[in-house]
């Protein structure tokens, strides 16, 4: 996670970004050497929770977990100009008439927000898990939230979240694409992030890859802990 933030740090969009928003990420990589974050989807509470470096886990001065909530900057894995991988801070949501933050797998190829970068923007960002509230259905029918959860694959320590990006203004956003859920945590919600394992990440972000040919590699076996 250190060498992610400190790539992120050295990149120029760090400097257009407003500071209130970028000083969040302007951490000494000296004396970091973890960050952790989770992403949510609830914009008060809900987050986005990893690690971006899986040896980091074991190192010393462990700083406390960073929670990227939707209109957050978070660093993101997208090609640089020259089709490598690099690490870019983005900011979760795409302002449309409402604030987009997910796009499901089974219509970003149609729809028009999503249609071109599903083609040709396709990122990956690099988290420990992800938190979710148990959907219930109240007796009067009206949808109500039950306990926190972190989720995370089984076996894993990273999740590779898989999304989408553009340009607003001269500035990158991600949403994050969504599926299914596994059948082990279906009961606490109808949609779950993509998330592919490392091996399936450079043909992912590739601009000539049919992502629908990526689909079926997605993780499906996830774990989970109740937080509240």
């Amino acid at each position: 996670m250190q060498k992610i933030i400190a790539q992120m740090n050295r990149s120029p969009l760090m400097q257009r970004w407003p500071s209130t928003q970028s000083e969040a990420f302007a951490l000494d990589a000296q004396t970091s050497s973890l960050q952790a974050s989770f992403l949510s989807s609830r914009t008060p509470e809900a987050q986005l929770h990893g690690s971006l470096s899986p040896t980091a886990l074991s190192t010393p001065n462990v700083i406390p977990p960073l929670d990227i909530r939707p209109t957050d900057l978070a660093p993101v894995i997208a090609p640089d100009r020259n089709g490598q991988p690099a690490v870019f801070p983005m900011q979760w949501g795409y302002n449309a008439r409402s604030l987009l933050i997910n796009a499901r797998v089974e219509t970003a190829a149609e729809k028009p927000t999503f249609r071109e970068d599903w083609i040709r923007h396709r990122c990956i960002i690099p988290a420990s898990g992800y938190y979710e509230w148990e959907h219930l259905s109240a007796p009067d029918s009206k949808p109500k939230t039950g306990d926190k959860y972190a989720i995370y694959p089984v076996h894993s320590t990273m999740t590779w979240l898989c999304g989408l990006y553009r340009i607003e203004a001269g500035l990158p956003h991600f949403v994050v694409l969504t599926r299914e859920p596994a059948d082990s945590i279906r009961f606490i919600h109808d949609r779950m992030p993509l998330i592919l394992s490392e091996d399936h990440l450079f043909s992912w972000l590739a601009p000539t890859t049919n992502p629908a040919d990526i689909l079926p590699h997605a993780i499906t076996d996830m774990t989970f802990l109740r937080i509240s």
